[in-house]
C-alpha cells in the first residue's frame, strides 16, 4: 500500500466530489496518521475513535507531536485515566431531556439534538459519552419535535446541535428551516457546528440557498479553539457565509495545551474578526470523563482573559463562563 504524504493531500482534497465525500475519506486509523504526519504515534483505543478529514490534517504541522490541532484530535492514555469529578453527563443534560432529541434547560430555548453524527471526534467533547444510540431521530419523530416546538409559545429561539446538525443533508435543513419559518412565535434559529471549521467545503451553494430562505433570525456558532484552525480555505467560507446575512459567533474551549495562552487566544481574537466571526464564549472544560488532561483552572482563565482584555477591544473579548447543571444560564466569569 502506498501511503499518502502530507504533501499529496491537498490534491487530494481538492479531488474530492463534495464536503460528503471528505467527511467519508477522513482519517480513522492512527497508523494511518502517523505515517502521513511522519511522527510516532501511540495506538491507543479509548472507546472513542480518531476521526479526523483531510482538511484539518493539512493544517497540522508534520513531526510535531504536540502540535495544538493533533492535541484536539489524537486519542492518548490520558484519556484512560478516572479523575475525581469528572463524568459521563458533565452538565447533567439528560434529565432535562423533553423527549426524543429535545433538551429544554433554559428559559424561551429549545435545543434539537439533530444527530449524533460528528466530522471530526474532539477529545475534550462533553458528549462524548451521550446516548446517541437511543436518540436518533427517525422522520415521526421530526415531525413530533416540530410540532412541540410550534405549540410551545414560550420557545423563542430552536438551537440545532448534536453531534453536528451540518452533517444532515441540505433538502432535509431546508425542510426544518421551512417549517420553523411557519411558527411565528420562534424569532431565532442557532446552529451550533464544527463542520465548516474541518470541511470549509460545507459552506456551498445548496446550505446557501437554505440560509437565504429563513425568515427568521439566523445564527451560526462555529467551535474555533486555535488561530492555525483559521486557514484561508475556512476564513474564506465563513465571510461568504456572513455576506448571506447570520451572525456569526465562535466559541472555543479553554485547554491545556492548546490555547491556554493570552498571545494565542488574542491572535485567535483578531483572526476570527478578518473572518467576520465574533468572539463569544470561552468555556471553562466540562468534566466530561476521559478529558481531564485539559483542564484549566479558573483562576488561571480569568487571569487570561485580563490578560487578553489589555490586547484587544472590548468586542473582541470572550466571555470566560461555564456550564453549570441546573442553574438557569451559564455563569460568566470574567469579559
Amino acid at each position: 500500500m502506498i501511503t499518502p504524504s502530507k504533501d499529496s493531500l491537498q490534491s487530494q482534497v481538492s479531488q474530492t466530489g463534495g464536503w460528503q465525500r471528505q467527511l467519508q475519506d477522513a482519517i480513522r486509523d492512527t497508523g494511518l496518521l502517523a505515517q502521513i504526519l511522519n511522527i510516532e504515534l501511540d495506538d491507543i483505543d479509548t472507546g472513542f475513535p480518531l476521526l479526523v478529514p483531510l482538511p484539518y490534517l493539512q493544517r497540522i504541522r508534520p513531526g510535531d507531536r504536540q502540535d495544538p490541532l493533533l492535541r484536539q484530535v489524537l486519542p492518548t492514555g490520558a484519556e484512560l485515566i478516572e479523575q475525581h469529578g469528572f463524568s459521563t453527563d458533565p452538565v447533567s443534560e439528560q434529565p432535562m431531556s423533553a423527549g426524543k432529541g429535545l433538551i429544554q434547560k433554559y428559559q424561551g430555548r429549545a435545543l434539537v439534538i439533530a444527530t449524533g453524527t460528528c466530522a471530526v471526534n474532539c477529545r475534550y467533547c462533553f458528549r462524548r459519552h451521550y446516548p446517541y444510540d437511543t436518540q436518533r431521530l427517525s422522520g415521526s419523530d421530526w415531525e413530533r419535535l416540530m410540532a412541540h416546538i410550534a405549540n410551545d409559545d414560550s420557545i423563542q429561539e430552536v438551537i440545532l446541535s448534536g453531534g453536528d446538525p451540518l452533517i444532515l443533508n441540505d433538502r432535509q435543513l431546508a425542510s426544518i428551516i421551512s417549517a420553523l419559518n411557519d411558527v411565528a412565535h420562534v424569532t431565532s434559529i442557532r446552529f451550533h457546528t464544527r463542520l465548516p471549521v474541518v470541511i470549509p467545503e460545507r459552506v456551498c451553494e445548496p446550505l446557501l440557498s437554505w440560509v437565504d430562505s429563513c425568515r427568521k433570525q439566523l445564527v451560526f456558532v462555529t467551535h474555533i479553539n486555535h488561530p492555525n484552525e483559521l486557514d484561508q480555505s475556512l476564513t474564506t467560507a465563513l465571510q461568504t457565509l456572513a455576506e448571506r446575512g447570520p451572525v456569526l459567533l465562535n466559541q472555543s474551549v479553554l485547554l491545556r495545551g492548546v490555547n491556554d495562552n493570552p498571545d494565542t487566544l488574542a491572535l485567535l481574537s483578531r483572526k476570527l474578526f478578518a473572518a467576520r466571526v465574533l468572539p463569544y464564549y470561552l468555556h471553562l472544560l466540562d468534566p466530561v470523563q476521559g478529558a481531564g488532561h485539559f483542564d484549566v483552572p479558573e483562576a488561571e482563565g480569568r487571569s487570561l482573559i485580563q490578560h487578553i482584555s489589555a490586547q484587544l477591544p472590548g468586542y473582541l473579548v470572550p466571555k470566560l463562563a461555564r456550564e453549570v447543571p441546573g442553574a438557569p444560564s451559564k455563569q460568566v466569569l470574567a469579559g
